[in-house]
């Protein structure tokens, strides 16, 4: 399974092509729906979340609530198009006035500029905004739609905004997730909830921005999904690249990731122990349900570090494309804080590489090939 997105920003919609999708998968477009208003929700969003109501229309690949084998293709119609007939038009000279030349730092503007040309900086921002992920969460509903279809789930929360952060739990695929959907910044710690809502507010009242850390975790995996033999077959190589393609994720960790690193390896790897009533067992997951670029059983964590949004309401300073002089840089409509949103987009990330490496492991025209093809795994390598 893969995908593409097309659309800009401001443009007429954004829209999304699935393609290697197998038939007979059930597909829910109010769990896609439920997806895209999480990704517009969360404290410390800008005023084009209240312009937006994010709704996906599925335009193909799906008949009677079922996928049929066929490319499937997906919209999410932008209301906010209406405001900007003139600056986005498809055809005709373009107007003067409307050029944007002052490059925001941290942003796409100045190497997108000189990488295509162009001397507008509005020819760039345009696609690399962030609001070209609803076309990704409606994509990712249709690779969680194939999970749920074999058993697995795929969810995250915040763990960290700014200089907030609650403890990293022993065992996150555990935390209290009515907690977390109860919070408008997706951590399950009700105290640390409120904390951060206080670092928002204060970067808020200062033009600054925050950034974050959130975890994904995906349960009900069966061991070996991936592989070891190629580069190109391992999991974590493809979990990493996904989720470091979500605008401003500057890191990830798998498992205990970064703070392996400073402790022996009798503290970092998880014994393999005689399982009441299967197998195998582990009493710890520090690998993060990753070994050799496969899943091992356990639940797989992921942690990814998001920068703050480089849009600032106290702008840096920047160049200006014509004269050469110094300027603020733009200003364009945007969040102080935007990482619960980012842990959306992720887990469909996340969903993708799940979904590509099931189907290449079980098959990729049916979901009933996919089902018989497990089942008969799970016969060979269970008790």
């Amino acid at each position: 399974m893969h995908y593409i997105t097309a659309g800009e920003s401001h443009g007429r919609a954004l829209t999304a092509v699935v393609t290697g999708v197998p038939a007979g998968i059930p597909v829910d477009p109010t769990l896609i729906d439920a997806d895209l208003a999480r990704r517009q929700s969360g404290y410390g969003r800008g005023g084009r979340q209240r312009i937006e109501t994010d709704r996906v229309t599925l335009l193909s690949g799906v008949r009677f609530g079922r996928t049929i084998g066929s490319p499937i293709s997906l919209a999410v119609a932008n209301r906010d198009w209406d405001n900007w007939l003139d600056v986005m038009a498809v055809t005709g000279d373009k107007p003067d006035g409307i050029r944007e030349t002052h490059p925001r730092p941290g942003h796409a503007d100045l190497p997108g500029v000189l990488k295509t040309g162009s001397d507008d900086c509005r020819d760039i921002l345009e696609r690399a905004s962030a609001r070209e992920t609803a076309a990704r969460v409606a994509a990712g509903g249709i690779a969680k739609a194939l999970l749920a279809a074999v058993g697995v789930e795929v969810y995250s929360y915040v763990e960290r905004i700014g200089p907030v952060a609650m403890d990293r739990p022993d065992r996150p695929w555990s935390i209290d997730r009515e907690a977390v959907a109860d919070s408008d910044v997706s951590c399950p710690d009700p105290n640390v909830s409120h904390a951060m809502h206080e670092a928002i507010d204060a970067a808020r009242a200062d033009g600054e921005s925050l950034g974050g850390v959130f975890t994904v975790v995906a349960t009900g995996l069966v061991p070996g999904i991936g592989g070891y033999a190629e580069a190109g077959q391992r999991l974590d190589a493809a979990l990493a690249a996904c989720v470091m393609s979500v605008p401003a994720i500057k890191g990830i960790e798998i498992g205990d990731g970064f703070a392996s690193a400073a402790l022996p390896g009798s503290q970092v790897h998880d014994a393999i122990e005689p399982g009441a009533g299967q197998r195998y067992a582990r009493h710890t997951n520090r690998a993060g349900g990753l070994e050799g670029g496969m899943t091992n059983g356990e639940p797989l964590v992921l942690h990814a570090a998001m920068k703050p949004i480089p849009t600032l309401m106290r702008p840096l300073s920047s160049v200006d494309l014509d004269s050469g002089e110094t300027v603020d840089a733009s200003k364009e409509r945007s969040d102080v804080c935007a990482v619960p949103a980012a842990a959306v987009v992720a887990e469909s990330e996340v969903a993708f590489a799940l979904a590509r490496a099931y189907t290449a492991k079980f098959g990729g025209d049916a979901l009933v090939d996919i089902v018989a093809a497990l089942d008969a795994y799970r016969s060979r390598i269970e008790p």
